[in-house]
């Protein structure tokens, strides 16, 4: 079991957060990318040399909702550039043993899929895919809040071939113990089923079907129930978890605005405390683990020393 684990890195944002760097609202971790971008480059080798052999491009804040209209349509395809540039160099120093996923994040905020407008994303998506193409392995659309969104960046991505790896946001904010117990199943931020969720990335092509930036709780049973029904569907489609270390907030639309505020940690969530979760979520069928939002190189040690990963096709 253990042998077939690939892991992932951890945060960026709070990573950059904790080294130092520039960080504030609303560019978040855009703002060491424009500023200093010499601490991403050393985050990125600290989850490496922590035992990721998947880093992730520090573009998931090059969007207009973080770092304005204006300065995306001056400097985001530059942007976007020079985080796959310094990703790649990252992955360089490892030699063949470390691949770099694109970031294509949700272009309208994280958490909203209420506020995706398909008219309007394949031309944010257009810079990204641009800026980041020369730089990374393969693509992963994460912290998408519905099928919708994902559908759209399949479309955009074209006849690109490289693999790409879709990821989901849960609706964490109500029904948790439920969910837990398994008397109601867990679902997308739009409201969709994940079953439902996991057939669509499979028809869509996905290389893996992943679930991120979510109570560590409710994880176990999106594995669950995602590979009940890519499985009954003949699909074999790769499980992932990396999910956020977020102190849970109410269910109140402005509370949770994606990035009003900086979220607290949960103590309860240490490099030990998390590992019980990825071992649960290992259990139940994952074979991808990393972290999120305050999930840092530490965490992703203690998966590296438990795990012995080897990379997954993908």
């Amino acid at each position: 079991m253990s042998s077939a684990v690939t892991i992932l890195d951890g945060g960026m944002g709070r990573e950059l957060l904790r080294s130092g760097a520039p960080f504030r609202q609303p560019e978040w971790s855009a703002l060491a990318l424009i500023e200093a971008p010499e601490f991403v480059e050393r985050a990125h080798d600290a989850f490496i040399a922590a035992g990721a052999s998947v880093i992730t491009t520090n573009s998931y804040a090059v969007v207009p909702f973080h770092i304005g209209e204006e300065r995306f349509a001056e400097n985001g395809l530059e942007l976007a550039d020079l985080s796959g540039r310094l990703a790649r160099a990252s992955a360089g120093k490892a030699g063949n043993a470390v691949r770099v996923a694109g970031s294509l994040p949700p272009v309208f905020g994280s958490y909203r899929p209420d506020l995706f407008d398909a008219a309007k994303a394949p031309e944010i998506l257009d810079v990204l895919i641009k800026g980041l193409s020369p730089h990374v392995d393969f693509w992963l659309a994460e912290t998408q809040g519905s099928t919708a969104e994902v559908e759209t960046i399949r479309a955009v991505l074209g006849s690109d071939e490289r693999p790409l790896w879709l990821s989901f946001t849960l609706e964490d904010r109500k029904d948790v113990d439920a969910i837990v117990s398994g008397s109601t199943q867990p679902i997308l931020r739009s409201g969709e089923p994940v079953a439902d969720a996991a057939v669509k990335a499979a028809e869509l092509g996905a290389a893996a079907l992943l679930f991120n930036c979510s109570q560590a709780e409710i994880m176990e049973a999106a594995v669950k129930a995602a590979r009940k029904a890519l499985d009954e569907r003949g699909f074999a489609t790769p499980i992932g978890v990396y999910a956020n270390a977020f102190v849970p907030k109410p269910e109140n639309t402005e509370e949770i605005r994606a990035n009003s505020g900086l979220s607290g940690l949960r103590e309860d969530l240490d490099p030990p405390g998390y590992l019980l979760f990825a071992r649960r979520w290992v259990d139940a069928g994952a074979t991808i683990v990393g972290g999120c939002c305050g999930i840092g190189p530490e965490h992703i040690a203690e998966l590296h020393e438990t795990f012995h990963p080897r990379p997954v096709a993908a």
